[in-house]
């Protein structure tokens, strides 16, 4: 991470005497915040150097839940992989086995169905709604909006009983496969999706009464850590944090994957950049996603019963029964599991996560063993950022900083 300092004219001069000492200021305080503490979203440390209350240098420091997961992939193989992309940002595991299932279908030339696709931007989308949840309410009791932590977990509760019952688990999914999802949904979860999404924008309309006109909210947030479309643009960042600065650009729409031209929603953009934007764009991603599910949900019906894994027996296991009572599908199963091959060559595919641009590179020699992974995780992009909106900022600013960004130490650390 490189390390900022402030530019010269931002700080008043301070006296210095021949022996280093500073009779106007005295020396500048040196503090670590985290690796272990509640308001850097995971076990994140950062070094801060202040002259009083303001930030003079500051250094983000990552490695201290270092996992190794590209070299895990590597060396796992291509199916065995989509377990452990679900504890790259695990708090929206479905978006991570998307991203790297469109990259191994990229790279084997798999067609998904398309009840298959229908599905997976069901599961991103209330993905989204849940990972902006946890944006929402973890910033909230950080700057002491305690209510709110208990409203968003409310809402966020009930989206882990519904995934837990079209999936199987509350989280760590593992729901995507190769060519599709491992299973249709149950009508009967259908419609309580149907039921908590109809509900979901006067929740969200609640969480505005709380804090877009709160006094104390708008303070802590608005014109803090403030990110021009240059800026945003050269250090790398997507998501909420890039459109928040006033840029237009959401892969979801620039290049459409799983289907997503068929949707109709709208692009949130801030003006400022500053915290207070990043959040109202989140706000309003929420809607769109409400949105989105809610014309995935009437596209399910109109698709009901169609297929949703595709018969590639290349790649894709086949059904249980014909297992018992074919020899061919038989070695069919044998071989996925035990020696699954990618053909020659390499790809990557990008996907819009709830926090910016997630995309997988992934590399073969044509064996079933990856030759090179790579994850481009927007966590990372985020992290990147934080010496640049944090100077010449007081130190209690980093609170809101920090979760403006919003990352997860998961896929930063991956």
């Amino acid at each position: 991470m490189q390390t900022f300092e402030y530019a010269p004219g931002l700080v008043p001069p301070r006296a210095k005497t021949t022996d280093g000492d500073d009779p106007l200021h005295g020396e500048l305080l040196k503090l670590n915040m985290g690796p272990q503490h509640p308001a850097t979203h995971g076990v994140l440390r950062i070094k801060v150097e202040l002259d009083g209350e303001t930030i003079v240098r500051i250094e983000p420091e990552v490695g201290y839940l270092h996992r190794g997961k590209e070299k895990t992939c590597e060396s796992l193989g291509w199916r065995k992989f989509f377990v452990h992309t679900d504890r790259l940002d695990y708090v929206q595991p479905l978006m991570n086995n998307i991203g790297y299932a469109l990259a191994l279908e990229a790279l084997g030339g798999v067609k998904v169905p398309e009840r298959a696709q229908i599905i997976r931007v069901l599961l991103c989308e209330m993905s989204r709604i849940g990972s902006h949840l946890i944006y929402l309410a973890t910033t909230g009791i950080d700057l002491g909006a305690i209510t709110m932590f208990f409203f968003c977990f409310k809402q966020r509760e009930t989206l882990y009983e519904l995934l837990d019952a079209y999936t199987g688990h509350r989280m760590n999914n593992t729901y995507v496969r190769i060519g599709g999802v491992y299973a249709d949904v149950d009508e009967r979860v259908q419609d309580a999706i149907e039921a908590w999404i109809d509900q979901f924008p006067a929740a969200v309309d609640e969480f505005e009464k709380m804090l877009t006109g709160n006094r104390i909210w708008y303070d802590r947030n608005y014109r803090i850590g403030a990110i021009t479309k240059e800026e945003a643009l050269a250090w790398s960042l997507n998501g909420p944090n890039l459109r928040g600065a006033g840029v237009e650009l959401d892969l979801r729409k620039a290049q459409p994957y799983s289907g997503y031209e068929r949707y109709e929603f709208e692009v949130a953009v801030g003006t400022v950049g500053d915290c207070y934007d990043r959040y109202l764009v989140r706000v309003e991603e929420m809607r769109q996603s409400a949105r989105i599910v809610k014309q995935a949900l009437k596209l399910l019906k109109e698709t009901k019963g169609a297929e949703f894994l595709a018969e590639d027996r290349r790649y894709v296991l086949p059904p249980k029964d014909l297992v018992r009572s074919s020899m061919e599908e038989l070695i069919h199963q044998f071989k996925i599991v035990t020696d699954m091959a990618l053909p020659k060559g390499c790809a990557y595919h990008g996907i819009e996560s709830s926090k910016g641009e997630l995309g997988f590179f992934v590399a073969s020699d044509g064996t079933s063993t990856p030759l090179r992974c790579h994850i481009r995780a927007p966590g990372l992009m985020n992290v990147q950022a934080i010496p640049m909106v944090s100077m010449g900022r007081l130190f209690s600013d980093m609170v809101s900083l920090i979760g403006s960004l919003d990352f997860v130490m998961g896929e930063v650390d991956r």
